[in-house]
């Protein structure tokens, strides 16, 4: 059941986006009298899940989802439809249409998808506004919870003040920095450090276990959310919702501290504290050999934890004036990342290109429970994404043709339409290399 909901979330998001990246070629084409041919959601090699034909148009859907297309006449494109290509050229047809109009058509895709990144986030801050843990109010700084983060160069404890001079307003965000930054500086015992990333922390990110959770958390304090009837405990008086408060007298205000005793006293018996009904009790218990208590941990929400007193979240709502600057520039920031994550995946020092998946790790970035607000989030992402892909200067993409055009419009010479085929076919080869790279990926963490 929750991979049938994380495919529909996919499926559903995906769609929308290509048809209407398509219906920013279609529009434009129609407007300059320009002939569509097809207009279809996913390709259609051999045959057709559906198709119908309203006016010069084939309207349709293909089985196979990679994507989508407009097959406008006159152009060498997906279809690679060179026969049409031999024919005397038309006054309907792409080629005939002046540069301009051919390089506004070749846009409309792009355009669209980036537009409709910026009117998504726009509505999100509009109806849904925004809350957050801000990273100052880590007062006691962050929570490194794996070898991942010791090798990153932080330590529990440590506050982070800034990743490439920036400051980080949202405690969110630090993952993603560090994975798109080159150095970065925290406050430890009183004393600020500066401190590279190194070059192989993304490889490091992408090679570790899914299972080992995030090398980077916010500090929570030691909850008791049950004490099994097997644990050594279950006689000592724990109860549900009590916090740890001391250890043989030792204070303790968070679960790693908590974990630094129990490590010293494997094997003993010890005292410990709890806050139970703004009460404190204090109850004898044994620490196992493995320096456990033998209960489970209780996982509270960042809105518990405000209720406690540990942290404080920020919040923030916007009139419809006002979210849409705060839309754009998260539009703009999403952007911005994407662009530094391509470049890190460009080089191959940071084996970053070890994390380039596929379909099923767009699809896995769904959640398992259905929720508008990361549906729309997660497809506003995913519609700058697709738009900043297709303005790559790569043949048989829209930047491909872009270029192409620029190249006309700036020297007065048409690329001949063998020149366009080729390049068609480079870059569709180009395409599918990366396709079965990215996807090969996905497959071969799927089975590690």
């Amino acid at each position: 059941m929750e991979i049938l909901i994380k495919a529909s979330q996919f499926i559903l998001s995906l769609s929308l986006l290509i048809v209407l990246h398509e219906l920013g070629h279609f529009i434009p084409a129609k407007l300059f009298k320009t002939r569509v041919e097809k207009f279809y959601l996913f390709f259609d090699y051999k045959f057709s899940l559906f198709k119908k034909k309203i006016g010069e148009t084939v309207y349709g859907i293909g089985w196979i989802p990679l994507g989508g297309y407009v097959k406008i006449a006159g152009m060498i494109d997906e279809s690679m439809d060179t026969e049409q290509m031999k024919q005397p050229a038309q006054p309907w047809e792409f080629r005939s249409k002046p540069a301009w109009q051919r390089l506004i058509i070749m846009l409309g895709g792009v355009f669209v998808n980036f537009v409709l990144g910026i009117l998504i986030y726009i509505c999100l801050m509009w109806v849904y506004g925004e809350k957050y843990l801000p990273n100052e109010s880590l007062k006691d700084g962050v929570w490194v919870q794996d070898q991942l983060g010791k090798d990153l160069g932080l330590e529990t404890g440590d506050k982070i003040l800034t990743i490439d001079g920036q400051k980080i307003e949202k405690f969110g965000e630090l993952p993603l920095e560090f994975i798109n930054g080159h150095n970065y500086t925290i406050e430890r015992n009183g004393t600020v450090l500066e401190k590279e990333i190194p070059t192989d922390f993304i490889s490091k990110l992408v090679d570790r276990s899914k299972d080992a959770g995030a090398f980077l958390s916010y500090r929570t304090p030691f909850v008791i959310g049950q004490v099994p009837e097997d644990s050594p405990n279950n006689k000592s008086g724990l109860k549900k919702t009590d916090i740890i408060t001391s250890i043989n007298g030792t204070p303790i205000t968070y679960f790693d501290q908590a974990q630094v005793e129990l490590d010293k006293n494997k094997g003993q018996d010890v005292t410990i504290t709890v806050k139970r009904d703004n009460q404190n009790v204090s109850l004898p218990v044994k620490v196992t050999e493995e320096g456990k208590l033998g209960v489970v941990i209780a996982i509270l929400s960042l809105p518990d934890l405000e209720k406690l007193g540990y942290y404080t979240l920020a919040e923030r709502s916007y009139s419809f004036g006002e979210a849409i600057p705060a839309g754009a520039n998260k539009a703009w920031t999403t952007l911005t990342n994407y662009i530094k994550q391509m470049k890190k995946i460009l080089n191959p020092s940071t084996g970053a290109y070890k994390g380039l998946g596929g379909f099923i790790s767009i699809g896995s970035i769904f959640p398992s429970e259905f929720s508008w607000y990361t549906f729309w989030n997660i497809t506003a992402f995913l519609s700058i994404m697709l738009g900043f892909m297709n303005l790559l200067p790569i043949p048989a993409l829209d930047g491909g043709h872009v270029v192409f055009t620029l190249w006309e419009m700036i020297t007065g010479k048409k690329p001949g339409d063998k020149f366009l085929e080729y390049a068609q076919i480079t870059g569709f080869i180009l395409l599918i290399a990366l396709l079965l790279f990215a996807n090969g990926n996905d497959i071969f963490r799927l089975f590690k």
